[in-house]
C-alpha cells in the first residue's frame, strides 16, 4: 500500500492529485452540454482551458512534485476538475468524501476505484445522510482538524468524521460558516482561509467566524487580510508548495504584495477559465495526499 498523509497543509508538496480539463471538460460541445446546471458564470473555453491548466501544472512540478492524474470517467462531469472536494488524506489513509453538490456525488464512487487501483490505502468514508466536501476540511496542526459545516458539509458528516478519526487522537474543530450566497454558491471553510506556512495564512475576516479567528491567532498564526476588491477574484484561493512558497491566481497584486512582504514567494497562474468560471481556485483543482513533515518554517 503506497504511503500518504503528512497532516499539515504547508509541508513541502510531494505527491498530488489533479485531474486534466481534458478528462473533465472533455470537448467544447460536453462543456457546452453541462456548464449551467453546474452554475458556471459562462462555458469555458476548451482550448484556453488546456493552456492554461498546463502552465498550472508546470509550476506544481518544478516545486519538485509529484502528479497523478485521476482518469477520465463517465460518472463525473465539469466539476471533477476540483478534485480536493473528494477526498481527504490522513496518515492512516484516504476518507472519501460524499458530495454536497448533489451533481457532484457521483464522483466519490470514480475516487474510490481509482484509489483501490492505485493501492492507496482508503480509511473510511462518509455515508448517507452526512456531507463532506474537502474544501471544507484543513489541518490546524497534525492532531488537529477544522472542518467548515456549511451548505457542503454538514453537522452529520463532522460527526463521522469524528468517527473515523477519534482512534488516532485527531480532534475535530467544526466551523460554522456564513450563508453567503446560499446553498447553490461554491463556499467552503478554504474559500476564507489558505495556510502558507505554519505560521501564516491568508485570510478574509470579514466572512470568518469570530471563534475561529481567535483560535488561529491564539495559536500564533499571523493572518494575512485580503483586500475586499480581491475577495471575488479569488485572491484568498492559495495552494502552499511549502518552502515559503505558494501558487496563486494572477490578477491579485495587492495580496501578492503582502505575501511578499512576508517573505513568501508567490508564483501566478492564469485561471479564467479552469478557476474564475466555476470558482474554484489553485486548492481546489489539487488534491494533495502526501506533504514532507521535514519543512520547518525560517526564523
Amino acid at each position: 500500500m503506497m504511503k500518504i498523509g503528512g497532516q499539515n497543509e504547508t509541508g513541502n508538496l510531494r505527491w498530488v492529485l489533479m485531474k486534466h480539463p481534458r478528462d473533465a471538460f472533455l470537448s467544447q460541445d460536453y462543456i457546452q452540454l453541462h456548464w449551467k446546471e453546474l452554475n458556471y458564470s459562462r462555458p469555458p473555453d476548451y482550448s484556453r482551458a488546456l493552456d492554461e491548466y498546463e502552465k498550472f501544472s508546470e509550476a506544481i512540478r518544478e516545486s519538485g512534485t509529484n502528479i497523478e492524474y485521476l482518469p477520465s470517467d463517465h460518472r463525473c462531469r465539469l466539476d471533477s476538475i476540483y478534485v480536493r472536494d473528494t477526498g481527504f488524506p490522513t496518515d492512516n489513509g484516504m476518507i472519501v468524501g460524499r458530495m454536497g453538490k448533489r451533481l457532484r456525488q457521483a464522483e466519490t464512487e470514480a475516487l474510490k476505484d481509482f484509489l483501490r487501483q492505485r493501492s492507496i490505502p482508503i480509511l473510511g468514508e462518509i455515508k448517507e445522510e452526512g456531507t463532506f466536501e474537502g474544501g471544507d476540511a484543513l489541518w490546524l496542526d497534525e492532531k488537529t482538524l477544522a472542518v467548515g459545516e456549511g451548505y457542503r458539509t454538514n453537522r452529520e458528516g463532522i460527526r463521522q468524521l469524528r468517527g473515523l478519526l477519534s482512534n488516532f487522537g485527531v480532534e475535530v474543530l467544526s466551523v460554522a460558516l456564513p450563508h453567503w450566497e446560499g446553498p447553490d454558491d461554491v463556499f467552503h471553510l478554504m474559500s476564507i482561509i489558505s495556510p502558507i506556512t505554519p505560521r501564516l495564512a491568508v485570510v478574509y475576516s470579514r466572512l470568518m467566524p469570530v471563534p475561529f479567528r481567535r483560535v488561529l491567532l491564539s495559536r500564533g498564526v499571523k493572518l494575512i487580510e485580503v483586500p475586499d476588491e480581491e475577495f471575488g477574484s479569488m485572491a484568498g484561493n492559495i495552494l502552499s508548495l511549502g518552502s515559503q512558497c505558494c501558487l496563486m491566481l494572477e490578477g491579485n497584486s495587492q495580496t501578492r504584495r503582502l505575501l511578499e512582504s512576508a517573505g513568501v514567494e508567490a508564483v501566478e497562474f492564469q485561471g479564467q477559465e479552469i478557476c474564475l468560471l466555476g470558482m474554484g481556485g489553485p486548492t481546489c483543482l489539487a488534491r494533495p495526499i502526501k506533504r514532507d513533515l521535514s519543512y520547518q518554517e525560517s526564523p
